[in-house]
């Protein structure tokens, strides 16, 4: 009798999404007048941006169309594309860099840039992912949602976060930074849930594969499990399905195969724990399923370029650097 899992795929997602390990961030809020056009360079960030007020025009860098946008609309770019926000397709865009110049950015920055005619304003932000092991659902993802008005308040939970994360950069009162990196995270999880829901399984990668009742189930269990020794037969099994055609659809969904995905899933969660948990190696490897330390080792080596120890004080000195960064940029008024 196969086992009772919740078959949504959100833990999922969410697993996936803690491990890689979501970062967002509001850069300025922008007034803007028309004439204006400005342009975004490509880069290793997904950014966001929602039209609070007035339209604009989306147009991705080597595309013939634009996208038009309408007043509360989310958008989101993947990273590594080059694009241009703009009043009309035609208006010619000036760098992000240049209309910025030394401005503040951040939580209360506020960029104005025009001519003076028809207004619109963008809240403006971006998504990083610390982990080097992103890649893997980035590829999935296209190159840029757009969460209608109508869709986004058909969607509570996406509509509540916009409102407050609108609010939050409006007037922001004690603790809204923290409040703030809250919601974006609630933003970008709502609008990949938006966009999911309107994809085919099959053209989704395996994001599309938390939605089929059996595959998504088996992932729960990978996810749920991961130090149990499963096989395909195992997993086929507690799904109700058999092991043949259960190894086929996954891989036509998933995009590799079973114990492949066990795998992968299985060193990216070491990593996370080497990141975040100071227990000791051997603890780790047999958290994620592995009973010899040494076995583990150079699989994580293997998976990542670096032994585990090395992982993780790589991890330690980044993330003091990343704080030294901060504490001096606070520090400078910047």
């Amino acid at each position: 009798m196969p086992m009772i899992l919740d078959t949504t795929g959100t833990d999922v997602l969410a697993d996936v999404l803690d491990s890689l390990k979501l970062k967002g961030r509001i850069f300025c809020r922008c007034e803007l007048s028309a004439p204006w056009a400005i342009g975004f360079a490509r880069g290793n960030f997904a950014h966001f941006h929602v039209v609070e007020r007035g339209a604009c025009w989306l147009r991705l860098r080597g595309e013939r169309d634009a996208v038009a946008l309408q007043e509360g609309d989310l958008l989101l770019v993947a990273p590594g594309h080059e694009y241009q926000l703009s009043d009309e397709p035609t208006t010619p865009p000036v760098p992000l860099e240049d209309v910025a110049g030394s401005s503040e950015r951040g939580l209360h920055a506020v960029l104005r840039h025009g001519g003076g005619g028809t207004a619109a304003n963008l809240l403006c932000g971006a998504f990083e992912f610390e982990s080097p092991h992103a890649q893997s659902f980035l590829t999935v993802l296209p190159e840029w949602i757009r969460v209608r008005e109508d869709e986004r308040r058909g969607n509570e939970w996406l509509d509540s976060t916009v409102r407050f994360l609108t609010r939050e950069t409006q007037q922001p009162e004690i603790g809204a930074a923290t409040i703030v990196t809250s919601l974006i995270d609630v933003l970008f999880v709502e609008a990949v849930r938006a966009w999911l829901r309107q994809q085919p399984a099959e053209v989704a990668g395996w994001l599309g594969a938390l939605r089929d009742p059996s595959i998504g189930a088996a992932l729960g269990f990978i996810h749920h499990a991961p130090e149990k020794a499963w096989t395909v037969p195992s997993l086929s099994k507690a799904v109700g399905l058999s092991r043949s055609p259960f190894a086929a659809k996954f891989t036509a969904l998933v995009g590799q195969p079973p114990m492949a995905y066990l795998k992968r899933w299985r060193l990216q969660l070491a990593a996370t724990l080497l990141r975040q948990q100071p227990v000791a190696v051997s603890s780790v490897a047999e958290r994620v399923g592995y009973e010899s330390t040494p076995a583990f080792s150079r699989a994580f080596t293997r998976f990542s370029g670096v032994s585990p120890g090395r992982y993780r004080y790589r991890s330690a000195v980044r993330g003091k650097s990343r704080r030294a960064i901060k504490r001096a940029h606070k520090g400078s008024g910047r």
